[in-house]
């Protein structure tokens, strides 16, 4: 096992590697930007270095400064998290070519899965089920609309480079995707350097269903269930769910397989997830695009299957063996997560300022992974993100009665928060049915 891990990261997710670093006897380091010097991450680690102001790009995106840091504190291995330089392929290239272990896949797989339609020519090519879209860019307005008249309307219009549910847009005709083209472009070249654009079908009643694989050191890659991430504002997550109510056993196992080719296609190391779009019309499932790195919902897959991904993380980077058996590994229970954010619960908006009052749900089946606490301030400087509220119970109904005393029990004051979402969101009967797709928060709203 690595002796020295500096985690590349803030709040929340800094937080929790820290805690698994610290109870595997790995030092455990912080890098922080100055605005976060009093977050709990910072305390909590062995070590903290200072590396720039509040602007990512001169803190957490600042390689020179993260690197100085590994080197001053004999930092042995950098764990991304996720977001900022996770996935990152020259970054990874730049800390194994300093002789730093890197905590995530190679920078091959992270470049090769970092293009949208090189990620789906790949996938095709190793027979993972793809939408119809084009296989390469559509250069201009001629080329896109001529796509979009073989593939059919509605489209998707996506940023090649982008992720995380950014740089999308609908067209349902041709003067839509006029618009809808020109907007993804010049949002794709201003926030990913690459105004590449990928035209794809457009399904109007859709479900994400994403896999979590492994890759192993011994080469192996390892699927690890699946999770249900249908419930979003904006195409971005807001709560998850493992297993996914709209996924039987014999789909389990298609899903299963199709995500293990994924990752054998790209020589798949350390954790990663296959997203993919479900129609749940005719149970035919897509390839959406592979995230290089840890996932903010990983915990559900831990609670489920008894895993600590992040340990596992850390043994496939030493080249140990994972603690539990590829071939023995089975769902236990239901478990939900609702992400905590800095936004008003209507519209969903960044509402950041001090916290005035924090108190966290206790209780069996409850987990707060959560990145402050009363007398921090969310700043507009970072993700609204505050916290992850994960619950699990024997089943999906017990999960879901944990979630709702649970959001009743969640104190914040100060920012704005979107735990009354949640509480709507837990009564709602196309959520309690489990039968919901992407749309479910537009027609709520």
């Amino acid at each position: 096992m690595i002796e020295s891990l500096l985690v590349a990261n803030r709040g929340e997710i800094a937080r929790r590697i820290i805690r698994t670093a610290k109870r595997l006897g790995v030092r455990a380091i912080a890098v922080h930007s100055e605005v976060d010097a009093d977050l709990p991450f910072v305390a909590e680690a062995d070590e903290a270095v200072c590396v720039g102001p509040a602007n990512p790009a001169q803190s957490y995106r600042n390689v020179e400064a993260i690197l100085d840091a590994a080197k001053s504190t004999g930092a042995q291995a950098i764990h991304p998290g996720y977001g900022f330089l996770s996935e990152n392929a020259d970054f990874a290239r730049t800390v194994e070519s300093s002789g730093l272990v890197w905590v995530g896949p190679g920078a091959d797989a992270i470049a090769a899965m970092g293009d949208k339609i090189n990620a789906r020519n790949l996938m095709a090519a190793a027979g993972v089920p793809v939408a119809p879209g084009t296989t390469e860019p559509a250069a201009d307005l001629a080329a896109a609309t001529a796509a979009a008249a073989e593939i059919g309307y509605p489209v998707m219009v996506k940023a090649a480079a982008g992720g995380g549910g950014m740089g999308m847009g609908v067209a349902t005709d041709e003067a839509a995707l006029r618009t809808e083209y020109d907007k993804v472009r010049a949002f794709a070249e201003r926030m990913f350097g690459d105004g590449s654009v990928l035209i794809e079908r457009y399904f109007p009643r859709v479900r994400h269903v994403e896999v979590q694989i492994l890759g192993l050191a011994d080469g192996r890659v390892v699927a690890i269930g699946e999770r249900e991430c249908s419930v979003q504002r904006r195409n971005q997550k807001l709560v998850e769910e493992s297993p996914s109510p709209a996924v039987d056993p014999q789909l389990r196992e298609r899903f299963l397989a199709a995500a293990v080719r994924a990752g054998e296609a790209v020589n798949y190391r350390n954790a990663g997830t296959v997203e993919c779009l479900l129609d749940p019309a005719t149970n035919e499932f897509f390839f959406l695009e592979m995230n290089t790195r840890l996932q903010v919902e990983h915990p559900v897959t831990e609670l489920v299957y008894g895993i600590d991904l992040v340990a596992e993380q850390l043994r496939v980077a030493s080249g140990l063996a994972p603690t539990f058996d590829p071939a023995a590994l089975t769902p236990r229970g239901h478990a939900i997560e609702l992400r905590i954010n800095a936004e008003d619960p209507k519209r969903f908006i960044p509402g950041p300022g001090a916290i005035s009052a924090w108190t966290e749900p206790v209780g069996e089946g409850v987990r707060v992974d959560s990145g402050y606490v009363a007398g921090n301030t969310v700043t507009q400087f970072y993700d609204s993100l505050m916290a992850k509220l994960i619950v699990s119970g024997a089943d999906r109904a017990e999960a879901i009665e944990r979630a709702r005393a649970a959001v009743a029990a969640f104190e914040v004051a100060g920012p704005k928060c979107n735990l009354p979402f949640f509480a709507e969101l837990l009564e709602n009967p196309e959520f309690i049915s489990g039968d919901y797709d992407t749309a479910l928060i537009t027609r709520m709203r």
